[in-house]
């Protein structure tokens, strides 16, 4: 995809609508729209994470791994953006979401089985790492209303799914590696 875009402006969308790549024009809160939105809004949030583990690397060097990990998770959520933007278009291969479970398996071992809710926090990073996981559990739900509108690949909506769950034991490992307490949830009280 050889596209450049010589002019970031191009007063097309000032009336609410913008273009696919196949032609159409649909409004700015189109599901197609929305999904692509929230995938941006998780790869911004991921590139936040990223930034701040590579620099969190240099007191943890076991946090490489993770970003070594998450890494190209960046450039999959663009493909997979790519995908709703031009239909036709196919990136997402099965491999990725192979390569996430495999991830996701070899942290859970080492972080071992969750005993009980934990909640975002203990650190910078792990609240960063529940934030991007949340944002990718609401990339799915957009997905999965544009998936009811228009059918999907199932490798995109697998990957996000996947991409959540990675998410969430990334967190966990972080905190591992850092030597910080996961926060526990705690029920209230009862009367």
């Amino acid at each position: 995809m050889g596209m450049r875009l010589s002019k970031i402006y191009t007063r097309t969308g000032d009336k609410g609508e913008t273009g696919l790549a196949d032609g159409r024009r649909v409004g700015k809160d189109h599901p197609r729209i929305e999904a692509i939105g929230e995938l941006d809004t998780l790869n911004s949030q991921l590139g936040l994470l990223l930034a701040d583990l590579e620099e969190a690397a240099t007191t943890w060097p076991a946090l490489e791994e993770i970003s070594e990990v998450l890494s190209p998770c960046q450039h999959r959520l663009f493909d997979l953006g790519g995908e709703l933007a031009m239909p036709e278009y196919q990136a997402l291969q099965p491999v990725e979401i192979e390569r996430l479970e495999a991830a996701i398996d070899r942290w859970n071992e080492e972080v071992g089985p969750l005993e009980n809710f934990i909640l975002p926090g203990g650190s910078r990073l792990i609240a960063q790492a529940h934030v991007c996981r949340s944002l990718a559990r609401s990339a799915e739900r957009r997905c999965q209303h544009l998936n009811a509108v228009e059918p999907l690949r199932a490798e995109g909506l697998a990957y996000v799914n996947r991409l959540s769950d990675l998410l969430f034991v990334a967190a966990r490992l972080i905190a591992r590696r850092q030597g910080v307490a996961e926060v526990l949830w705690q029920a209230a009280d009862k009367p």
